[in-house]
């Protein structure tokens, strides 16, 4: 097995228990260098307490947690911790000492991390001007606003240059723009070939940074693949098609009935994960038509040919999104995963 087939962090059949909670169960899953790994479940799914044994923070129940040594052999975190790649954590929200500047911060954690000393202060100033608080480095964290805090606590996580850096809710409570700036700053780190395992819940920004996704439930893993290859397996995919005017009400009825029978070979109907009773949909709000379909490529071609040819709408935007894409596939998993442990 050559050194690149050799997985970065392997959890193992990895399990933890609290008393009668089951807070991680069997869990098992393989990182491989240069991913961006999102773990995507609601809270109590279980991600923080997989992250904190990643960070020997907790120890397993059962199984275990392995990650690539300096010699390219996996080691099991809780023997051998003093071996392993350097990695960088951001768990929960940081809080730090308000009365020390971002440099004096910075300065301690590198120090607590043996980064060599010679280097720290050009170290400083790289990850500073990384997060966009240069400007900021002899000011007191006091004045800092919460956006900030995120982002210095995203700066202690990767002061001594670690190879994996894992980070939990990393954009929460952040405004769109802050969001915006983590997320370009976790894709220049995997430029730097660094390696992110991420855990949130906010489906959007997942699907715009990570490489595969891992959805988790009640502390088990339903699947772990590429957001294209989930989709595959959704009995329902959704389009949405922007109007350059709105549809005048009377017209509404006569349109989408006309669309259901010239498109109804395709279309797929309405199920538990949407609130939307037919196949396809005039919803104002987005001035815009919300079709229900069996998603594939061909389709589409047909849907937008027939928009175009049997009506007078005027489409400004053809498109599938994302996150609704990502909340259908997970809301599936969970329905399936429900079924599964009634049968039990």
């Amino acid at each position: 097995m050559s050194i690149s087939e050799i997985p970065l962090i392997k959890f193992e059949n990895l399990t933890k228990d609290f008393g009668q909670i089951r807070a991680v169960d069997n869990f098992n899953l393989e990182v491989y260098e240069g991913e961006i790994i999102g773990l995507i479940g609601p809270n109590g799914a279980g991600k923080t307490t997989a992250i904190k044994m990643l960070a020997n923070i907790l120890t397993p129940s059962q199984g275990r947690i392995l990650v690539k040594d300096k010699n390219n052999k996996l080691q099991d975190v809780v023997t051998n911790p003093k071996i392993l790649q350097e990695s960088g954590f951001l768990i929960d929200i940081p809080n730090f000492y308000e009365g020390m500047t971002a440099y004096e911060l910075l300065k301690y954690f590198a120090k607590l991390q043996n980064y060599p000393k010679n280097m720290v202060e050009s170290r400083i100033d790289e990850v500073l001007q990384l997060i966009e608080l240069f400007e900021w480095k002899h000011q007191k964290v006091k004045i800092f606003s919460k956006g900030m805090k995120q982002k210095l606590g995203l700066a202690q996580a990767i002061i001594h240059d670690p190879q994996i850096v894992v980070l939990d809710e990393p954009q929460i409570g952040l405004d769109p723009k802050a969001r915006i700036d983590v997320r370009n700053i976790l894709k220049d780190l995997q430029k730097n070939g660094k390696t992110i395992f991420l855990a949130s819940h906010m489906l959007y920004e997942i699907s715009e940074v990570c490489d595969k996704i891992a959805l988790i439930n009640l502390g088990a893993l339903l699947e772990f693949d590429k957001i294209s290859e989930l989709e595959k397996k959704l009995p329902m995919h959704e389009i949405r098609c922007t109007l350059l005017d709105p549809i005048e009400s009377k017209d509404v009825g006569p349109i989408l009935s006309m669309l259901e029978d010239k498109l109804n070979p395709y279309l797929i109907e309405a199920s538990t994960y949407t609130n939307q009773q037919h196949h396809i949909l005039y919803d104002p709000s987005i001035q815009g038509l919300k079709i229900l379909y069996d998603g594939k490529d061909d389709t589409q071609d047909k849907i937008l040919t027939t928009l175009k040819k049997e009506t007078d709408l005027k489409i400004i935007s053809f498109f599938t999104p994302k996150t609704h894409q990502l909340e259908r596939i997970y809301m599936d998993l969970i329905k399936r995963d429900e079924v599964k442990r009634r049968k039990k």
